[in-house]
C-alpha cells in the first residue's frame, strides 16, 4: 500500500508568512491612497480573507501535529510557531480595523512610514521562513533572523518619534491625538509580532543543533 503524503509543515509556514506580506502590502496601499475611513471597507474585506486563509492553514498544522508519529520538530514548537505567525496576521488586520473603527480623518506621514516598516518586517520574516526548512545547514538563516529584529528596533524608534510628533505638532485636535495614539500602538505590535515569530524560529534552531 502506498504511503500517504507526509504533511509539509515548512511549506505551511511559508504560506503563512506569504499571507503576512500580502496583508502588509494591502495595509501600505490603503494608507498611501487614503481618503477617508469609509473607503477602507473593501480592503478590510480583502485583508480579512487573507487572515481567514491563515486560520485554515493553522487548522491543518494543528490537526497534523496532533497525529504525526514523527514530526520534523517538537510538537510544542510546531504549535508555537504557527500561533506566532497567526498573531502577525491578526495584528496587521487589526491595524486597518482600528483606523476604520476610530474613523480616522487624515493619514499622518508617520503612519505611512510605519506601514512601510511593517511591510519590510513581514518581508524579512518571509525571507527567513523560506530558509527555515534548511535551518540546520543554512549559512544565512541567523542573519535573516537578525534582520527581522533590526526592523523591530526601528519600529520602537519610529513609535517614539511618531508619538512625540502627535503630542507636540499634531495636538490641536484632541480626537486626532486619541485616535492615532491607539493606532500607532497597534501598528507597533505588528513589528513586535514579527520579531516574536523570528525569535521562535531562532529558539527552534538552538534546540535542534
Amino acid at each position: 500500500m502506498a504511503r500517504k503524503n507526509k504533511f509539509d509543515y515548512f511549506e505551511a509556514y511559508e504560506k503563512l508568512s506569504e499571507l503576512a506580506v500580502r496583508e502588509s502590502e494591502l495595509l501600505l496601499e490603503s494608507f498611501k491612497s487614503f481618503t477617508d475611513s469609509a473607503s477602507l471597507v473593501s480592503t478590510l474585506e480583502d485583508i480579512h480573507e487573507l487572515e481567514h486563509q491563515g486560520d485554515d492553514i493553522n487548522h491543518s498544522i494543528f490537526q497534523n501535529a496532533a497525529v504525526d508519529f514523527m514530526p520534523p520538530i517538537d510538537r510544542e514548537d510546531i504549535v508555537e510557531l504557527a500561533q506566532a505567525l497567526d498573531n502577525v496576521l491578526d495584528n496587521v488586520e487589526a491595524v486597518l480595523q482600528q483606523v476604520y473603527m476610530c474613523d480616522a480623518r487624515v493619514m499622518p506621514e508617520d503612519a505611512v512610514r510605519f506601514a512601510k516598516l511593517v511591510k519590510k518586517s513581514c518581508e524579512a520574516l518571509d525571507k527567513a521562513m523560506e530558509d527555515f526548512r534548511n535551518f540546520k545547514k543554512s549559512k544565512t538563516f541567523k542573519q535573516l533572523i537578525v534582520d527581522v529584529n533590526t526592523y523591530e528596533e526601528e519600529g520602537d524608534a519610529l513609535y517614539l518619534s511618531a508619538m512625540r510628533n502627535l503630542h507636540t505638532k499634531e495636538d490641536v485636535d484632541v480626537m486626532h491625538v486619541l485616535r492615532w495614539s491607539r493606532i500607532y500602538s497597534r501598528i507597533e505590535k505588528c513589528c513586535d509580532a514579527c520579531e516574536h515569530a523570528a525569535d521562535v524560529m531562532n529558539t527552534i534552531l538552538l534546540k535542534n543543533l
